[in-house]
């Protein structure tokens, strides 16, 4: 059984501003742009958490990018038949690159 609102009774909760968005899609479409071009090569990133992560940039989506790391801190990676494993970070939440020798 599912409930609904009364017609006219929707509730906003959260709209974000149109400069904000607009200005969150540049930014994801230019840290995708980066990260794209620096595939297979070792990075560390930050996060606007203030999470640091040094890995190799395994693969990249229009939303994600997958880092392999050696030593995985936490549950957020995904497991293979390796030592390493696959962190999934949020293009727009990374907050520093930097490409590591």
């Amino acid at each position: 059984m599912s409930w609904q609102h009364p017609a006219g009774q929707n509730h906003v909760l959260y709209q974000s501003d149109p400069t904000v968005a607009s200005t969150l899609k540049t930014i994801r479409d230019r840290v995708y742009n980066i990260t794209c071009s620096h595939v297979n090569r070792r990075v560390r990133v930050q996060t606007l958490d203030g999470n640091t992560y040094e890995g190799v940039i395994v693969h990249v989506d229009n939303r994600h990018v997958y880092l392999r790391v050696s030593h995985p801190s936490g549950q957020r990676a995904f497991f293979g038949p390796s030592e390493a494993a696959i962190l999934t970070l949020v293009l727009f939440e990374l907050l520093v690159i930097v490409l590591l020798a």
